[in-house]
């Protein structure tokens, strides 16, 4: 089992799960961070950190996230690894809440 980064975190990026998470799992993109399936221990600890709710269990995606695991896996395979929390980006505020933000997603 893992845990899933989902769509709200796109263009908002915070970091505070980062700071809690015992094996260094996320992986951090230009407008979006990731968690590596294989490195994920389903300790739970990230998701209630999440200021935009953005994290859920593999088995608990919302409806029309699903992508969302294959995507989680296939870009932690190219982004750096981060371990410490860092200020969300400059909008944040803004885009946490705003739907269907896949189409933002830098890569």
């Amino acid at each position: 089992m893992t845990f899933v980064v989902t769509d709200n975190c796109i263009l908002c990026k915070y970091t505070d799960c980062v700071e809690v998470c015992p094996v260094d799992c996320f992986y951090e993109g230009p407008n979006f961070l990731v968690i590596d399936p294989d490195e994920c221990i389903d300790c739970a600890l990230c998701e209630p950190e999440c200021p935009a709710e953005a994290i859920f269990e593999e088995d608990d995606l919302p409806e029309g996230q699903e992508q969302f695991l294959a995507l989680n896996a296939e870009l932690a395979q190219k982004w750096e690894n981060i371990t410490e929390m860092k200020e969300p980006l400059p909008e944040s505020k803004k885009w946490d809440g705003i739907k269907n933000k896949i189409e933002k997603l830098e890569r």
